[in-house]
């Protein structure tokens, strides 16, 4: 075999060996690097060039033995490169320049110091900083945290591409003018900074456990990202010394802080997640097919998941602090621990959706609340409700209210009613399995 072959071969090899570091470790090259740089779009241009000159070196030196240290260091030489070319014409960023390197060698023992070693919590918690608008941080997180494209991330929330990259442009500007820290809050300030992280995590899990357009009914890509995200966030343990007013120090007359105690609602999301990612294998056909719970191979189901997610659950009541995330994880737990929809306790599911309602009310809870009471009372019960609803007008564009109308009108033997409510819903909805499904029920009336 001649050498260029080889030579061929070989840059195939490294080319294939960098795709795969760029899906596993770019987020968190790339958070290392807006750290350290203090720019996203600059870390970013640095990053894609490390990878470059990596196709470009690695064939002929050799794989490093640790690549995302060399690729770290790497797109900060290309920074460094591209300040200084930068600096010749404006004298601020030879400041930069030279403030950067004053500081690079002590940021580099602090990461190395550093309890928390994914910079990526701190890319989190920047993103979904309260001075931003709430629809710029879920926008920012899903491309700088989970490194959707402009694209992506316009498709998933149905809006364009340049709107989307102005909020992106936007809240990048606001965090480099506030400036806003790149850093984990204090235990003081991550109660109310918390809120808003759980909010963009349960909103990055749902679009990849139910994507809201496109070809595919999951994108297990998100809905891993979210969990892995959860998970540093319930390994935080200054541990958030969130303060549990049970224990009271009754000389001084004042709360004691316990370092052991984390914010139930961490537990919770992240058993909801787990719960719901538990079905993934399980809610399509081999050919993409969306399958209902009810009709769901449970033997599919990852028992593992469900297993760690009822013992957070557990864990999270007990503080008897739980919120809705908590309860939405109880209501998943008795679904994955019923050996199916015939046996599945649906008075504790109602009993646990009308909790829910008490602390955090909204049309979309009652919607499944009503599902529920149809599941207990009968479909005339259930359509009830969702009538009711429906005339409230929150939900009428809302395609999974006519889809659940239409089944009870199905359940029911209306056929006409079914027929009429599952093509609102064909209507409503953009996402080609869920289209299948309800062309499939349309058909099934016919």
């Amino acid at each position: 075999m001649s050498e260029r072959v080889m030579s061929e071969r070989s840059t195939e090899q490294i080319r294939e060996l960098l795709d795969s570091l760029y899906r596993v470790d770019s987020g968190r090259i790339l958070a290392t690097l807006i750290r350290l740089l203090g720019d996203f779009d600059l870390a970013e241009e640095a990053m894609h060039e490390a990878f470059a000159a990596a196709l470009s070196l690695w064939p002929g030196s050799g794989v490093p033995g640790n690549p995302r240290p060399w690729l770290i260091s790497t797109a900060r030489f290309k920074a460094m490169d591209t300040l200084r070319r930068r600096a010749r014409f404006d004298a601020s960023q030879d400041e930069l320049v030279r403030h950067l390197e004053a500081q690079w060698s002590s940021a580099e023992r602090s990461n190395q110091e550093d309890s928390l070693e994914d910079d990526r919590l701190r890319l989190i918690f920047t993103c979904c900083h309260p001075s931003l608008a709430p629809e710029a941080r879920v926008a920012l997180t899903l491309r700088e945290v989970c490194g959707l494209t402009t694209e992506e991330i316009a498709k998933a929330f149905l809006t364009t591409p340049s709107t989307l990259a102005q909020r992106i442009v936007r809240a990048k500007a606001k965090i480099r003018e506030t400036p806003i820290p790149y850093e984990v809050p204090t235990p003081q300030e991550l109660p109310e900074r918390l809120g808003a992280v759980l909010h963009v995590i349960y909103l990055v899990f749902n679009e990849g456990y139910s994507a809201a357009a496109g070809a595919e009914v999951t994108r297990a890509e998100l809905t891993g990202e979210a969990i892995r995200l959860c998970r540093l966030l319930a390994e935080l343990r200054p541990e958030t010394e969130v303060v549990n007013p049970e224990l009271m120090d009754p000389e001084m007359d004042q709360e004691i802080v316990d370092p052991e105690v984390m914010d139930p609602e961490v537990w919770g999301l992240l058993a909801l997640m787990l719960l719901q990612e538990s079905r993934r294998a399980a809610r399509t056909s081999p050919t993409g097919e969306l399958i209902l719970l009810e009709n769901q191979d449970r033997s599919l189901w990852n028992r593992e998941q469900i297993a760690e997610g009822v013992a957070l659950v557990e864990k999270a009541l007990k503080s008897h602090r739980f919120g809705p995330y908590t309860l939405q994880a109880a209501i998943a737990a008795v679904h994955a621990e019923a050996e199916s929809v015939a046996v599945t306790d649906w008075r504790q599911i109602v009993a646990l959706y009308n909790r829910l309602l008490q602390i955090h009310p909204s049309p979309v809870v009652q919607l499944n609340r009503a599902v529920a009471i149809a599941m207990r009372d009968g479909p005339e019960a259930g359509l009830t409700h969702i009538d009711a609803l429906l005339e409230q007008g929150e939900l009428a564009n809302y395609y999974l209210a006519h889809s659940a109308r239409a089944e009870m009108y199905r359940r029911l033997g209306r056929t006409a009613e079914a027929r009429a409510s599952y093509e609102k819903a064909l209507a409503l909805t953009q996402q080609e399995p869920e289209r299948r499904f309800l062309q499939e029920r349309i058909r099934q009336l016919k």
